[in-house]
């Protein structure tokens, strides 16, 4: 099947590919997550256009529905009420017009005087095999918030400003002071750099300059997924740098998620430096909204570019992460999870105070479960303790948080993790005296949460479907556990 035909109209295209995506029947599949939003089947990556419109979660992704590898990027649409029940509507994007030949790449979503718009980024190859291509940013509107028609006036931004090399990708927008702002991942002289751009009704732009850039240190050579918000008394730019170089501990993945803290005044920010926002081995390209309540909420692309993905001989790769509402606190960002996720909560396993030894078999076993664990550290004499998760019954695998009290680290090791997966992720984490630990386990995924969100760890394992032990355990020494908890979740994702 050509997945591509100029031929058809835009609408033809969207339909194509809808009816196709729900021919796949992956409801057996093994590693398939049980509440984690996911596409019907096909490849997903980048969270798009999250909004809260119309007093629904609306929640756009990178989405390839004919195959579970990487190819023309659609917009794929799944809507929420609640943050934790989602159901997918027609995909959005389909590729194939002038503006975006080869690809609907990621952007966002606005509210338009009442007109849900999208904003991305049209990718157009010119030659594979040099990986010679151009971008461009255009635009989208839905009267129904369902259906969407590209603008006449596509490309609304043609081109990257004159001297700067091709990429130039991912729009993220918002209104400011009564006109519309964008800002734009690029790159100058192979350094990363994130711009700016303004404009009155979204077809006509101005450039106002460069928002930030490298700084000449370690920072990446492109900057993708850049958005940018106020939080507090200062402003964010997370952002997805390309090409950073690993630093011991740090900077593990292919590619980095992160942020920077600062101050905006007339298009200039002033900004400190690059922090990491999770810690895991799989979380890239974050993107955030404002919802109803006023909160900040991020979502992330819950893989990694080049990390193992068993799922696609499944038919499916990809997920996004659980909803995570953003703090700003001293300038660092804490991730924690949003309070609508209680209602996954089917069983609730209390887990009474007590000093354990050596190891404990938490009373609770599953592939779907939370954690909500208490540790008191000025009665814990233990130099390292830590948790075993998706654990077989005779040690083959199994998921293993460990926790260092010299060092003040956690190190999330998936080495005996399941197919195709290694590796282990190292964080730094505060030692006060109580360690604050809350976990979400879904199938093929991992999320801990550390300190209220201080720290964050998000991974994919594959355990084989048997592997659903849970122990804490200690080394050289006692834990004291308080009064914690322990729920088994239900499966929403149909």
């Amino acid at each position: 099947m050509k997945h591509v035909k100029e031929l058809k109209s835009h609408a033809d295209r969207v339909k194509e590919a809808t009816e196709f995506v729900h021919t796949r029947d992956l409801s057996q599949a093994t590693y398939r997550l049980g509440y984690h939003l996911m596409a019907p089947s096909g490849w997903m990556n980048d969270p798009n256009g999250l909004i809260y419109y119309n007093n629904q979660y609306h929640a756009f992704y990178q989405h390839h529905p004919y195959d579970p590898t990487h190819g023309p990027m659609h917009w794929g649409h799944a809507i929420s009420d609640d943050l934790v029940h989602w159901n997918h509507l027609p995909i959005a994007l389909a590729p194939g017009d002038r503006c975006d030949q080869s690809g609907c790449f990621s952007g966002s979503a606005v509210d338009d005087n009442g007109v849900l718009t999208l904003l991305y980024t049209g990718h157009n190859v010119i030659n594979r095999e040099r990986d010679t291509f151009y971008q461009n940013q255009n635009v989208a509107r839905s009267i129904d918030g369902i259906h969407f028609e590209k603008s006449s006036q596509n490309p609304v931004i043609p081109s990257q400003p004159d001297g700067m090399q091709h990429h130039f990708r991912d729009p993220k927008v918002w209104k400011e002071n009564g006109s519309w702002k964008m800002v734009v991942g690029s790159i100058e002289d192979e350094r990363g750099q994130v711009l700016l751009y303004q404009s009155d009704q979204l077809e006509t732009w101005s450039y106002e300059g460069v928002l930030a850039k490298h700084n000449g240190g370690n920072e990446g050579y492109m900057w993708e997924c850049p958005d940018f918000f106020p939080l507090g008394d200062e402003h964010v730019l997370l952002l997805s740098p390309q090409g950073i170089q690993t630093e011991g501990d740090r900077y593990q993945n292919h590619h980095q998620t992160g942020y920077f803290v600062g101050h905006y005044k007339k298009n200039q920010f002033e900004r400190g430096p690059f922090k990491e926002l999770d810690y895991g081995h799989d979380f890239y390209a974050v993107q955030t909204f404002l919802d109803g309540k006023n909160r900040r909420i991020a979502i992330g692309w819950m893989d990694m570019w080049e990390s193992p993905m068993p799922s696609q001989k499944e038919g499916w790769a990809g997920a996004f992460t659980l909803p995570r509402e953003l703090l700003l606190k001293n300038g660092h960002l804490y991730m924690k999870p949003v309070d609508e996720l209680v209602a996954l909560r089917e069983t609730e396993i209390k887990l009474p105070s007590r000093n354990i030894a050596n190891s404990w078999s938490l009373p609770l076993q599953g592939q779907k479960i939370e954690l909500v664990l208490a540790i008191n550290l000025s009665q814990t004499n233990a130099k390292r303790f830590g948790l075993k998760l998706a654990q077989a019954e005779d040690g083959s695998e199994e998921t293993v948080l460990f926790f260092n009290a010299e060092t003040k680290t956690v190190t999330l090791d998936r080495s005996r993790a399941g197919e195709g997966v290694t590796g282990k992720r190292t964080a730094p984490i505060s030692w006060n005296d109580q360690l604050h630990i809350q976990l979400f386990l879904d199938r093929s995924s991992i999320e801990v949460f550390l300190n209220d969100g201080e720290t964050v760890l998000t991974s994919r394992i594959y355990p084989r479907e048997t592997s659903r032990g849970a122990e804490l355990f200690t080394l050289n020494g006692d834990v004291q556990l308080e009064d914690s908890v322990g729920y088994v979740l239900k499966t929403v994702i149909a």
